[in-house]
């Protein structure tokens, strides 16, 4: 689930590789629910009946989901349809059709610990100019994870992420955010999709957590709240595309927590 972008925040907390072990199972938890979700994603399905599969399958492993109930959201899954952002609201009136694109954005808490990645998907065919938006949004958010690397700071991710969207013709969302995982589904550092000119960003570090999630509009990156107080579209009702890992920082280089997703999308 992304964060609302916003001021201010506490400190950045490094995990303890004992920490980053159960992050790892929890977001093995959300690959997993993923996977289950991408078979079911067809024609004439609710968005209600996804949300209870994955709310079943987390609890048969031992995982609450993470976005029931968080600030009063209803459902366990965020299921957001064509020009709808982030944060759709599952409804059993909501049926998937041939065409659509569909954002599936799960989370779960495990062991006192958060996992949290999206995927988006066809339904049956699609536009190709659509079928593109997936595929760049998909690489934007590759080319984001490569940067997430000892002594970088959070704007080289940034910054290849808006990169490749801007330069294949899309616009990247502002209001809405990436952010630091853990303990809490939201942590702070704040991870945007595009480059801030209003400061220097946090330095990565071994230890750091982040859930990297670029959010890409065919049209406009302007997006509107609806009167739900959930659902986020594009104002110009143009489609949207939104892909979410979560890493860790490492010597080494990034570690994917949640890999094993998106593989095929």
């Amino acid at each position: 689930m992304s964060g609302q972008k916003r001021a201010g925040g506490n400190a950045i907390t490094l995990k303890t590789p004992a920490e980053i072990d159960i992050l790892r199972q929890a977001n093995r938890i959300v690959a997993d629910t993923l996977n289950l979700l991408k078979d079911e994603i067809r024609s004439g399905i609710t968005t209600l009946r996804l949300d209870a599969m994955a709310e079943a399958f987390a609890r048969d492993r031992g995982a609450a989901p993470a976005f029931k109930g968080y600030h009063g959201f209803p459902g366990s899954l965020c299921v957001s349809i064509n020009e709808q952002v982030v944060h759709g609201i599952p409804s059993a009136k909501v049926f998937l059709k041939e065409g659509d694109i569909v954002s599936i954005d799960f989370g779960v808490c495990y062991q006192g610990f958060y996992g949290d990645a999206a995927v988006t998907l066809p339904v049956g065919l699609i536009e190709p100019r659509r079928r593109e938006l997936l595929g760049v949004t998909r690489e934007s958010l590759y080319r984001g994870i490569e940067q997430a690397r000892v002594g970088n700071r959070i704007n080289d991710i940034s910054a290849a992420i808006q990169r490749h969207v801007e330069g294949r013709g899309f616009s990247v969302v502002r209001q809405f955010v990436g952010h630091g995982i853990g303990t809490r589904l939201h942590e702070p550092p704040e991870v945007p999709n595009y480059v801030r000119e209003n400061g220097t960003t946090p330095r990565l570090l071994p230890g750091m957590v982040l859930a990297i999630e670029p959010m890409v509009n065919l049209g406009t990156h302007d997006v509107k709240v609806l009167g739900d107080g959930w659902t986020v579209v594009t104002r110009d009702a143009a489609p949207s595309a939104h892909f979410e890992h979560s890493i860790v920082i490492t010597e080494d280089g990034p570690l994917i927590l949640s890999e094993g997703i998106m593989a095929e999308c």
